[in-house]
């Protein structure tokens, strides 16, 4: 059963590493992630479930220990999600190299010894339903599940934005803040894909897993950061 989530984004920004000079700008948001984190550990899980957006072929799972890196974006850093298990997991895959959102979340939970863990890479084109029937299914493995749920709004909020200017952004993050605030798992499950991909909300998908998890398990939500340096739209929010 779920007991508590967290929201952040898998920015790779939110390591200062990676922001260099400008990591100070989003000082409030790791400070607000951390926060997030910490609720988690609160909740005394008996597992917690990373869950990001990823590209083929770093969809699917990541075992505890796998490793993550963020050279590709010129920093000579890397990461582990978690501590590598005594006994190495003989899955096919069980190596991959973590996807950046994953590699960010490993960033956040560094000395987490709370709970095991383990990470899920989801597809921006995964369709609602089984979004749904996966969110379902992680809640059902455990009598205390947690999850940290990483995911970005709309990449089109400013002319500067990734996705340049496109008015349907604001509105679009807005509604998945409301939804986010309110533990609103019908909100977020009836969250358009199809606009979702157009302004560039890599968040969709692993945010339809939350409410699939979250559906019946009475949580309350907080929003804890919400705005759009960059352009990008990023929220915090806890669910316990």
């Amino acid at each position: 059963m779920l007991v508590a989530a967290a929201v952040c984004p898998s920015a790779p920004l939110l390591v200062p590493e990676v922001a260099a000079g400008a990591a100070f700008e989003l000082d409030a948001l790791r400070a607000a992630c951390a926060d997030a984190v910490g609720v988690l550990a609160a909740s005394r899980p008996d597992r917690l479930v990373v869950i990001g957006p990823a590209e083929q072929p770093d969809r699917g799972r990541h075992h505890e220990g796998a490793r993550g890196s963020f050279r590709e974006f010129g920093v000579d850093l890397d990461v582990r999600l978690g501590t590598p298990p005594a006994t190495p997991s003989e899955d096919a895959g069980a190596d991959r190299a973590l996807p950046s959102s994953l590699a960010v979340a490993a960033w956040l939970l560094r000395g987490w010894a709370a709970a095991p863990l383990e990470g899920l890479g989801v597809g921006e084109p995964l369709e609602q339903d089984r979004c749904a029937a996966t969110g379902a299914m992680i809640a059902s493995t455990a009598d205390r599940v947690a999850l940290l749920v990483m995911g970005d709004g709309s990449a089109c909020r400013t002319l500067k934005a990734p996705g340049y200017l496109d008015e349907r952004a604001a509105p679009f993050d807005a509604s998945v803040a409301a939804a986010l605030a309110a533990a609103d798992t019908e909100a977020l499950a009836a969250l358009d894909a199809e606009l979702a991909e157009a302004l560039q909300a890599a968040g969709r998908a692993p945010w339809q897993v939350l409410a699939g998890a979250a559906q019946g398990a009475g949580l309350a939500g907080q929003l804890l950061y919400e705005d759009a340096p960059y352009g990008v739209g990023y929220f915090v929010a806890t669910w316990t």
